[in-house]
Order: structure tokens, then C-alpha cells, then sequence
């Protein structure tokens, strides 16, 4: 039982591979030629940063609290 279902899954990673080989998008065609791609990749390099950088200020203070504990 445990293999078919790993061979159903593996199949299915197939058919989804297929299906996405369709590189038509008109949306990122659109926001690339006008510049405004660039505002949306810019945004998101901006809050992952934002989110690494909150990260590694709490697992400092944690590092102090265990630490003094």
C-alpha cells in the first residue's frame, strides 16, 4: 500500500511538471516592461530583511536570557 502510493505522488509530480511549462505570462510580461517588477522584487528583498534581521535580534536576546538563567 505504501508503495502505490508513492508511485501515485510520483506520478502526479509528473503531470505537474507538465503543466507548467506554459511560459505565457502576461502579468510579469506587463509589470517587466513598464519597471514596476522591479518594485515588487524590491519590496519583497526589503521585508525578508527586515524578517532576518528581527530574527537574529531575538535569538540574541534569547542567547543572553539563557545565559544570565
Amino acid at each position: 500500500m505504501k508503495r502505490f502510493f508513492t508511485l501515485l505522488c510520483l506520478l502526479l509530480c509528473n503531470v505537474f511538471a507538465f503543466a507548467q511549462q506554459s511560459s505565457n505570462v502576461e502579468m510579469a510580461d506587463v509589470m517587466r516592461s513598464s519597471g514596476k517588477i522591479y518594485v515588487v522584487v524590491g519590496v519583497i528583498c526589503i521585508v525578508f530583511i527586515g524578517l532576518a534581521i528581527y530574527l537574529f535580534t531575538i535569538d540574541r536576546r534569547l542567547k543572553k536570557i539563557e545565559k544570565h538563567n
